[in-house]
Protein backbone atom coordinates (compact mmCIF):
# COMPACT_ATOMS: atom_id res chain seq x y z
CA UNK A 1 0.00 0.00 0.00
CA UNK A 2 2.63 2.58 1.28
CA UNK A 3 4.65 1.66 -2.60
CA UNK A 4 1.99 2.45 -4.07
CA UNK A 5 1.22 5.15 -2.74
CA UNK A 6 4.81 6.46 -3.00
CA UNK A 7 4.92 5.81 -6.89
CA UNK A 8 1.71 8.01 -7.41
CA UNK A 9 3.19 11.20 -5.12
CA UNK A 10 6.59 10.38 -7.60
CA UNK A 11 4.64 10.67 -10.63
CA UNK A 12 2.69 13.65 -9.33
CA UNK A 13 6.35 15.37 -8.78
CA UNK A 14 7.97 14.37 -11.64
CA UNK A 15 4.84 16.02 -13.17
CA UNK A 16 5.43 19.25 -11.41
CA UNK A 17 9.11 19.27 -12.61
CA UNK A 18 7.97 19.00 -15.73
CA UNK A 19 5.89 22.06 -15.62
CA UNK A 20 7.72 24.05 -13.88
CA UNK A 21 10.44 23.68 -16.47
CA UNK A 22 8.29 24.36 -19.38
CA UNK A 23 6.38 27.61 -18.33
CA UNK A 24 10.61 29.05 -17.29
CA UNK A 25 11.08 28.39 -20.91
CA UNK A 26 7.79 29.75 -21.63
CA UNK A 27 9.20 33.28 -19.23
CA UNK A 28 12.30 33.51 -20.89
CA UNK A 29 11.04 33.13 -24.48
CA UNK A 30 8.59 35.61 -23.92
CA UNK A 31 11.54 38.29 -22.51
CA UNK A 32 13.51 37.74 -25.70
CA UNK A 33 10.72 38.24 -27.76
CA UNK A 34 9.78 41.23 -26.50
CA UNK A 35 13.18 43.02 -26.58
CA UNK A 36 13.78 41.25 -29.95
CA UNK A 37 9.99 42.04 -31.48
CA UNK A 38 8.31 44.80 -28.68
CA UNK A 39 5.09 45.02 -30.84
CA UNK A 40 4.30 41.31 -30.99
CA UNK A 41 4.63 41.64 -34.64
CA UNK A 42 3.97 39.02 -37.32
CA UNK A 43 3.46 35.96 -34.55
CA UNK A 44 2.88 35.81 -31.00
CA UNK A 45 5.68 33.14 -30.02
CA UNK A 46 4.45 33.49 -26.57
CA UNK A 47 1.20 32.18 -27.18
CA UNK A 48 2.90 29.48 -29.60
CA UNK A 49 4.91 28.26 -26.69
CA UNK A 50 1.80 28.49 -24.12
CA UNK A 51 0.19 26.21 -26.77
CA UNK A 52 2.82 23.68 -26.86
CA UNK A 53 3.58 23.49 -23.18
CA UNK A 54 -0.23 22.98 -22.81
CA UNK A 55 -0.16 20.23 -25.65
CA UNK A 56 2.62 18.45 -23.43
CA UNK A 57 1.23 19.09 -19.81
CA UNK A 58 -2.18 17.30 -21.12
CA UNK A 59 0.31 14.24 -22.76
CA UNK A 60 1.78 14.16 -19.57
CA UNK A 61 -1.15 13.91 -17.40
CA UNK A 62 -2.62 11.21 -19.80
CA UNK A 63 0.44 9.50 -18.73
CA UNK A 64 -0.14 10.07 -15.27
CA UNK A 65 -3.61 9.06 -15.45
CA UNK A 66 -2.55 5.30 -16.82
CA UNK A 67 -0.65 5.27 -13.75
CA UNK A 68 -3.08 6.59 -11.17
CA UNK A 69 -5.65 4.46 -12.71
CA UNK A 70 -3.34 1.49 -12.05
CA UNK A 71 -2.57 2.78 -8.39
CA UNK A 72 -6.45 3.33 -7.69
CA UNK A 73 -6.84 -0.45 -8.82
CA UNK A 74 -3.99 -1.71 -6.89
CA UNK A 75 -5.02 0.13 -3.84
CA UNK A 76 -8.86 -0.96 -4.36
CA UNK A 77 -7.33 -4.56 -4.22
CA UNK A 78 -5.02 -3.92 -1.29
CA UNK A 79 -7.96 -2.06 0.83
CA UNK A 80 -10.00 -4.34 0.11
CA UNK A 81 -7.91 -7.34 1.79
CA UNK A 82 -6.81 -4.85 4.54
CA UNK A 83 -10.22 -4.00 5.28
CA UNK A 84 -9.52 -0.16 5.05
CA UNK A 85 -12.17 2.11 3.66
CA UNK A 86 -13.53 2.01 0.29
CA UNK A 87 -13.62 5.77 -2.18
CA UNK A 88 -16.86 7.14 -1.10
CA UNK A 89 -20.00 7.27 -3.43
CA UNK A 90 -22.43 9.89 -3.02
CA UNK A 91 -25.83 9.28 -4.16
CA UNK A 92 -27.90 12.21 -5.09
CA UNK A 93 -30.18 13.90 -4.06
CA UNK A 94 -29.19 15.35 -0.83
CA UNK A 95 -31.14 15.61 2.67
CA UNK A 96 -30.25 16.04 6.18
CA UNK A 97 -30.76 13.65 9.28
CA UNK A 98 -30.40 15.57 12.47
CA UNK A 99 -26.50 17.12 12.17
CA UNK A 100 -25.34 15.40 9.09
CA UNK A 101 -25.69 15.63 5.40
CA UNK A 102 -27.17 12.40 3.98
CA UNK A 103 -27.33 10.81 0.61
CA UNK A 104 -30.38 9.20 -1.09
CA UNK A 105 -29.51 6.34 0.65
CA UNK A 106 -28.85 7.68 3.84
CA UNK A 107 -25.18 7.69 3.98
CA UNK A 108 -23.75 10.65 5.80
CA UNK A 109 -21.93 12.80 3.45
CA UNK A 110 -18.92 15.13 3.67
CA UNK A 111 -18.60 18.33 1.49
CA UNK A 112 -15.33 19.14 1.19
CA UNK A 113 -15.13 22.08 -1.32
CA UNK A 114 -13.49 25.51 -2.48
CA UNK A 115 -15.44 28.82 -3.58
CA UNK A 116 -13.81 30.17 -7.55
CA UNK A 117 -14.97 33.21 -7.62
CA UNK A 118 -15.58 35.59 -10.09
CA UNK A 119 -18.94 35.59 -11.52
CA UNK A 120 -20.12 37.55 -9.61
CA UNK A 121 -17.53 40.70 -10.16
CA UNK A 122 -17.40 43.11 -12.92
CA UNK A 123 -15.72 40.20 -15.48
CA UNK A 124 -19.17 38.46 -15.28
CA UNK A 125 -16.69 35.31 -15.60
CA UNK A 126 -15.06 32.88 -13.03
CA UNK A 127 -11.77 34.09 -12.37
CA UNK A 128 -8.14 33.13 -14.05
CA UNK A 129 -9.66 31.90 -17.32
CA UNK A 130 -7.48 34.59 -19.03
CA UNK A 131 -4.47 32.40 -18.79
CA UNK A 132 -6.13 28.54 -17.71
CA UNK A 133 -8.73 26.25 -19.93
CA UNK A 134 -11.95 26.03 -17.71
CA UNK A 135 -12.37 22.07 -17.91
CA UNK A 136 -8.62 22.27 -16.93
CA UNK A 137 -8.83 24.37 -14.03
CA UNK A 138 -12.19 21.63 -12.86
CA UNK A 139 -9.60 18.94 -13.14
CA UNK A 140 -7.35 20.29 -10.89
CA UNK A 141 -9.68 21.14 -8.55
CA UNK A 142 -10.96 17.47 -8.56
CA UNK A 143 -7.75 15.88 -8.60
CA UNK A 144 -6.61 17.41 -4.99
CA UNK A 145 -9.64 15.69 -3.40
CA UNK A 146 -12.27 18.22 -3.12
CA UNK A 147 -15.77 17.15 -4.34
CA UNK A 148 -17.85 20.38 -4.41
CA UNK A 149 -17.82 23.99 -5.68
CA UNK A 150 -19.92 26.95 -3.64
CA UNK A 151 -19.67 29.42 -7.27
CA UNK A 152 -20.88 32.89 -6.11
CA UNK A 153 -22.63 34.91 -9.02
CA UNK A 154 -24.30 38.45 -8.77
CA UNK A 155 -27.82 39.17 -10.16
CA UNK A 156 -26.13 42.10 -12.43
CA UNK A 157 -24.14 39.36 -14.12
CA UNK A 158 -26.34 37.18 -14.89
CA UNK A 159 -28.62 39.60 -16.30
CA UNK A 160 -25.84 40.80 -18.48
CA UNK A 161 -25.24 40.34 -22.05
CA UNK A 162 -21.45 40.89 -21.77
CA UNK A 163 -18.45 39.92 -19.89
CA UNK A 164 -14.50 40.00 -19.58
CA UNK A 165 -11.47 38.02 -18.32
CA UNK A 166 -11.46 35.05 -20.79
CA UNK A 167 -8.98 34.08 -23.42
CA UNK A 168 -10.83 32.14 -25.42
CA UNK A 169 -7.41 30.71 -27.87
CA UNK A 170 -6.95 28.45 -24.79
CA UNK A 171 -8.59 24.95 -25.29
CA UNK A 172 -11.52 24.61 -24.10
CA UNK A 173 -12.29 28.45 -23.56
CA UNK A 174 -13.25 28.67 -27.30
CA UNK A 175 -16.26 26.84 -26.44
CA UNK A 176 -17.16 30.10 -24.23
CA UNK A 177 -16.92 32.72 -27.22
CA UNK A 178 -20.13 34.51 -28.10
CA UNK A 179 -21.53 33.07 -24.65
CA UNK A 180 -23.48 35.44 -22.30
CA UNK A 181 -22.55 35.30 -18.17
CA UNK A 182 -25.38 32.43 -17.79
CA UNK A 183 -24.35 30.46 -20.26
CA UNK A 184 -20.91 30.16 -19.01
CA UNK A 185 -22.70 29.53 -15.68
CA UNK A 186 -24.06 26.45 -17.96
CA UNK A 187 -20.61 25.17 -19.14
CA UNK A 188 -18.70 25.37 -16.16
CA UNK A 189 -21.65 23.42 -14.16
CA UNK A 190 -22.14 21.06 -17.06
CA UNK A 191 -18.63 20.31 -17.22
CA UNK A 192 -18.17 20.09 -13.12
CA UNK A 193 -21.09 17.13 -13.27
CA UNK A 194 -18.44 15.26 -15.81
CA UNK A 195 -15.24 16.14 -13.46
CA UNK A 196 -17.86 14.64 -10.02
CA UNK A 197 -17.68 17.52 -8.77
CA UNK A 198 -21.10 18.80 -6.92
CA UNK A 199 -22.21 22.56 -7.70
CA UNK A 200 -23.46 24.75 -4.40
CA UNK A 201 -24.79 28.18 -5.98
CA UNK A 202 -24.55 31.57 -4.18
CA UNK A 203 -26.01 34.63 -4.52
CA UNK A 204 -22.93 36.81 -3.31
CA UNK A 205 -23.61 40.43 -4.80
CA UNK A 206 -26.62 41.62 -6.40
CA UNK A 207 -24.58 44.33 -8.43
CA UNK A 208 -20.69 43.28 -9.62
CA UNK A 209 -19.82 45.43 -7.26
CA UNK A 210 -19.80 45.37 -3.56
CA UNK A 211 -21.82 42.70 -1.04
CA UNK A 212 -24.83 44.26 0.41
CA UNK A 213 -25.84 44.11 3.97
CA UNK A 214 -29.32 42.91 2.82
CA UNK A 215 -30.70 40.82 0.20
CA UNK A 216 -32.19 44.03 -1.71
CA UNK A 217 -31.10 47.91 -1.84
CA UNK A 218 -31.63 50.94 -3.78
CA UNK A 219 -31.45 48.75 -7.18
CA UNK A 220 -32.43 45.25 -6.85
CA UNK A 221 -35.56 44.43 -4.90
CA UNK A 222 -36.55 41.06 -2.90
CA UNK A 223 -38.73 40.70 -5.95
CA UNK A 224 -35.21 40.34 -7.86
CA UNK A 225 -33.41 37.66 -5.77
CA UNK A 226 -36.03 35.59 -5.33
CA UNK A 227 -36.96 35.34 -8.96
CA UNK A 228 -32.99 35.13 -9.96
CA UNK A 229 -33.04 31.99 -7.51
CA UNK A 230 -36.47 30.87 -9.43
CA UNK A 231 -34.80 31.24 -12.50
CA UNK A 232 -32.00 29.08 -11.30
CA UNK A 233 -33.77 26.84 -9.76
CA UNK A 234 -35.96 25.95 -13.00
CA UNK A 235 -32.86 26.24 -15.36
CA UNK A 236 -30.70 23.46 -12.81
CA UNK A 237 -33.35 21.49 -11.02
CA UNK A 238 -32.80 18.31 -13.41
CA UNK A 239 -28.87 18.79 -12.95
CA UNK A 240 -28.36 16.36 -10.04
CA UNK A 241 -24.81 17.38 -9.00
CA UNK A 242 -25.97 20.76 -8.49
CA UNK A 243 -27.13 20.22 -5.21
CA UNK A 244 -27.99 23.61 -3.54
CA UNK A 245 -28.94 27.22 -2.87
CA UNK A 246 -26.75 29.28 -0.72
CA UNK A 247 -29.25 32.16 -0.29
CA UNK A 248 -27.03 35.16 0.47
CA UNK A 249 -23.67 35.64 1.02
CA UNK A 250 -22.53 37.11 4.46
CA UNK A 251 -25.80 39.17 5.40
CA UNK A 252 -24.55 42.26 7.71
CA UNK A 253 -24.72 45.83 9.08
CA UNK A 254 -28.36 46.36 10.00
CA UNK A 255 -29.84 42.38 9.12
CA UNK A 256 -31.04 41.01 12.39
CA UNK A 257 -32.41 37.63 13.12
CA UNK A 258 -35.11 37.15 14.92
CA UNK A 259 -36.13 40.69 15.40
CA UNK A 260 -39.38 40.04 13.28
CA UNK A 261 -38.55 43.46 11.64
CA UNK A 262 -39.36 42.32 7.89
CA UNK A 263 -37.43 45.29 6.66
CA UNK A 264 -34.10 43.78 7.94
CA UNK A 265 -34.65 39.88 9.84
CA UNK A 266 -32.41 37.95 7.19
CA UNK A 267 -34.17 34.64 8.92
CA UNK A 268 -37.66 35.43 7.50
CA UNK A 269 -36.08 36.52 4.10
CA UNK A 270 -34.61 33.04 4.20
CA UNK A 271 -37.86 31.40 4.86
CA UNK A 272 -39.60 33.33 1.82
CA UNK A 273 -36.39 32.53 -0.35
CA UNK A 274 -36.01 28.78 0.53
CA UNK A 275 -39.69 28.12 0.49
CA UNK A 276 -40.39 29.32 -3.12
CA UNK A 277 -36.98 27.50 -4.28
CA UNK A 278 -38.19 24.23 -2.70
CA UNK A 279 -41.49 24.70 -4.94
CA UNK A 280 -39.16 24.27 -7.78
CA UNK A 281 -36.32 21.88 -6.25
CA UNK A 282 -37.66 20.16 -3.48
CA UNK A 283 -34.46 17.99 -4.35
CA UNK A 284 -31.97 20.77 -3.01
CA UNK A 285 -29.96 21.98 -0.04
CA UNK A 286 -31.37 25.71 1.35
CA UNK A 287 -28.08 26.85 2.74
CA UNK A 288 -28.71 29.84 5.04
CA UNK A 289 -25.66 31.92 6.53
CA UNK A 290 -25.72 33.53 9.36
CA UNK A 291 -25.61 37.80 10.68
CA UNK A 292 -23.51 39.74 12.24
CA UNK A 293 -25.15 41.37 15.12
CA UNK A 294 -28.58 42.20 15.54
CA UNK A 295 -29.51 38.82 17.46
CA UNK A 296 -31.46 39.00 20.86
CA UNK A 297 -29.73 37.91 23.51
CA UNK A 298 -26.13 37.08 21.81
CA UNK A 299 -22.78 36.35 23.79
CA UNK A 300 -20.60 37.17 21.16
CA UNK A 301 -19.48 39.53 18.23
CA UNK A 302 -18.82 37.58 14.90
CA UNK A 303 -17.86 37.99 11.27
CA UNK A 304 -20.02 39.26 8.73
CA UNK A 305 -22.53 35.88 8.34
CA UNK A 306 -20.74 33.87 11.13
CA UNK A 307 -23.65 34.75 13.77
CA UNK A 308 -25.91 32.30 14.08
CA UNK A 309 -26.34 32.91 18.24
CA UNK A 310 -30.40 33.06 17.44
CA UNK A 311 -31.11 29.71 15.31
CA UNK A 312 -32.39 27.71 18.78
CA UNK A 313 -34.92 30.41 19.43
CA UNK A 314 -35.20 31.48 16.30
CA UNK A 315 -34.62 28.70 13.69
CA UNK A 316 -35.48 28.89 10.29
CA UNK A 317 -39.13 27.36 9.06
CA UNK A 318 -38.84 25.30 5.73
CA UNK A 319 -41.58 23.36 4.24
CA UNK A 320 -39.53 20.54 4.37
CA UNK A 321 -37.02 21.15 6.89
CA UNK A 322 -34.52 18.00 6.10
CA UNK A 323 -33.30 20.16 3.36
CA UNK A 324 -32.20 23.16 5.53
CA UNK A 325 -28.21 23.62 6.44
CA UNK A 326 -27.05 26.26 7.85
CA UNK A 327 -23.39 28.14 7.21
CA UNK A 328 -21.30 30.69 8.95
CA UNK A 329 -17.99 31.90 7.18
CA UNK A 330 -14.94 32.32 9.84
CA UNK A 331 -11.74 34.21 9.69
CA UNK A 332 -8.30 34.82 10.93
CA UNK A 333 -6.72 37.70 11.98
CA UNK A 334 -5.18 38.21 8.82
CA UNK A 335 -8.76 39.38 7.37
CA UNK A 336 -9.15 41.99 10.50
CA UNK A 337 -7.65 41.00 13.65
CA UNK A 338 -10.33 40.99 16.09
CA UNK A 339 -10.01 41.22 19.49
CA UNK A 340 -10.63 37.61 20.39
CA UNK A 341 -7.21 37.09 18.95
CA UNK A 342 -5.19 39.12 21.38
CA UNK A 343 -7.17 38.22 24.40
CA UNK A 344 -5.04 35.92 26.80
CA UNK A 345 -6.71 32.87 26.68
CA UNK A 346 -6.42 32.56 22.79
CA UNK A 347 -6.30 30.54 21.06
CA UNK A 348 -8.48 28.04 23.69
CA UNK A 349 -10.92 30.90 23.51
CA UNK A 350 -12.00 29.87 19.69
CA UNK A 351 -13.53 26.46 21.05
CA UNK A 352 -16.37 28.09 22.98
CA UNK A 353 -16.76 30.78 20.31
CA UNK A 354 -17.46 28.60 17.87
CA UNK A 355 -19.79 26.39 19.77
CA UNK A 356 -22.01 29.67 20.96
CA UNK A 357 -21.62 30.93 17.41
CA UNK A 358 -23.08 28.21 15.26
CA UNK A 359 -21.83 24.33 16.36
CA UNK A 360 -24.23 23.99 18.97
CA UNK A 361 -26.52 23.97 16.14
CA UNK A 362 -24.74 20.63 14.82
CA UNK A 363 -24.35 19.50 19.12
CA UNK A 364 -27.62 19.42 19.20
CA UNK A 365 -28.60 17.97 16.13
CA UNK A 366 -30.93 20.78 15.24
CA UNK A 367 -29.46 20.79 11.91
CA UNK A 368 -25.88 20.20 9.75
CA UNK A 369 -23.54 23.20 9.81
CA UNK A 370 -21.46 23.76 6.15
CA UNK A 371 -18.76 26.15 7.08
CA UNK A 372 -19.40 28.65 3.44
CA UNK A 373 -15.82 30.23 4.07
CA UNK A 374 -12.80 30.32 5.48
CA UNK A 375 -9.47 31.01 4.44
CA UNK A 376 -6.22 33.03 5.13
CA UNK A 377 -2.62 33.26 3.92
CA UNK A 378 -1.09 32.08 7.19
CA UNK A 379 -0.78 28.35 8.46
CA UNK A 380 2.36 28.47 10.22
CA UNK A 381 2.68 27.35 13.83
CA UNK A 382 3.46 31.10 15.33
CA UNK A 383 1.64 33.71 13.62
CA UNK A 384 -2.38 34.61 15.22
CA UNK A 385 -3.68 33.75 11.54
CA UNK A 386 -1.74 30.46 11.61
CA UNK A 387 -2.93 29.29 14.89
CA UNK A 388 -6.65 30.07 13.97
CA UNK A 389 -6.48 28.47 11.13
CA UNK A 390 -5.25 25.23 12.34
CA UNK A 391 -7.13 25.11 15.38
CA UNK A 392 -9.81 25.71 12.58
CA UNK A 393 -9.56 22.68 10.68
CA UNK A 394 -8.46 20.33 13.57
CA UNK A 395 -11.89 21.69 14.45
CA UNK A 396 -13.90 20.66 11.09
CA UNK A 397 -12.18 17.66 11.21
CA UNK A 398 -13.54 16.24 14.60
CA UNK A 399 -16.72 17.54 14.31
CA UNK A 400 -17.16 16.21 10.58
CA UNK A 401 -18.58 19.32 9.35
CA UNK A 402 -18.81 19.69 5.33
CA UNK A 403 -16.43 22.94 4.00
CA UNK A 404 -15.83 25.43 1.56
CA UNK A 405 -12.46 27.11 1.63
CA UNK A 406 -12.10 30.86 0.56
CA UNK A 407 -10.47 30.27 -1.55
CA UNK A 408 -9.20 28.51 -4.92
CA UNK A 409 -8.02 32.05 -6.82
CA UNK A 410 -5.17 33.43 -5.72
CA UNK A 411 -6.41 37.01 -5.99
CA UNK A 412 -8.39 37.16 -2.83
CA UNK A 413 -6.40 39.87 -1.46
CA UNK A 414 -6.75 39.43 2.42
CA UNK A 415 -6.15 35.44 2.00
CA UNK A 416 -4.75 33.85 -1.40
CA UNK A 417 -5.78 30.77 -2.45
CA UNK A 418 -4.66 27.48 -2.86
CA UNK A 419 -3.45 28.47 -6.61
CA UNK A 420 -0.09 30.60 -6.29
CA UNK A 421 0.03 33.82 -8.61
CA UNK A 422 0.45 31.70 -11.33
CA UNK A 423 -3.26 30.45 -11.59
CA UNK A 424 -1.23 26.81 -11.94
CA UNK A 425 1.08 26.18 -9.17
CA UNK A 426 -0.43 24.94 -5.53
CA UNK A 427 0.48 26.24 -2.23
CA UNK A 428 1.92 23.30 -0.66
CA UNK A 429 1.77 24.46 3.04
CA UNK A 430 -1.97 25.18 2.45
CA UNK A 431 -2.55 22.15 0.90
CA UNK A 432 -1.00 19.96 2.93
CA UNK A 433 -3.19 21.44 5.96
CA UNK A 434 -6.58 21.14 4.03
CA UNK A 435 -5.47 17.66 3.17
CA UNK A 436 -5.49 16.50 6.62
CA UNK A 437 -9.60 16.84 5.66
CA UNK A 438 -9.61 15.41 2.57
CA UNK A 439 -9.73 11.61 0.94
CA UNK A 440 -6.65 9.95 -0.32
CA UNK A 441 -6.15 11.62 -4.03
CA UNK A 442 -6.29 8.50 -5.35
CA UNK A 443 -9.89 7.67 -3.26
CA UNK A 444 -12.18 10.82 -4.60
CA UNK A 445 -15.50 11.19 -3.91
CA UNK A 446 -17.54 10.14 -6.91
CA UNK A 447 -21.90 10.38 -7.35
CA UNK A 448 -24.67 9.34 -8.93
CA UNK A 449 -27.94 9.85 -9.42
CA UNK A 450 -31.02 7.67 -7.70
CA UNK A 451 -33.46 8.35 -9.82
CA UNK A 452 -36.91 7.29 -7.81
CA UNK A 453 -38.63 9.14 -5.60
CA UNK A 454 -37.31 9.65 -1.75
Amino acid sequence: MTNVMNLTKFTRSCLEKFDRVYRSIGFWLTSLHKVFNPRHQNFDLHQQWRNLHFSRLQSQRLRLGSIGLFATLLIGWTSHSSGATSPQTMQLPLSTRGSQIIDAIGQPVLLRGVNWFGLETETHAPHGLWLRDYKEMLAQIASLGYNTIRLPYSIASLRSESLTGIDFTIGANRELEGKTPLEVMDAIIEEAGRQNLTILLDSHRLNDREIPPLWYDEDYSEADWIETWKMLATRYKDRPHVIGADLKNEPHGIASWGTYDITTDWRLAAERAGNAILKIAPHWLIVVEGVENNVPGQQFTHWQGGNLEGVKRYPVRLSNPRQLVYSPHEYGAGVFDQPWFSEPTFPGNLLRRWEVGFHYIATEKIAPIWIGEFGGRQVDETSKEGIWQRKFVEFIGKNDLSFTYWSWNPNSEDTGGILLDDWVEIDRPKQDLLSQLLPASTQQTRYSVMTHDR
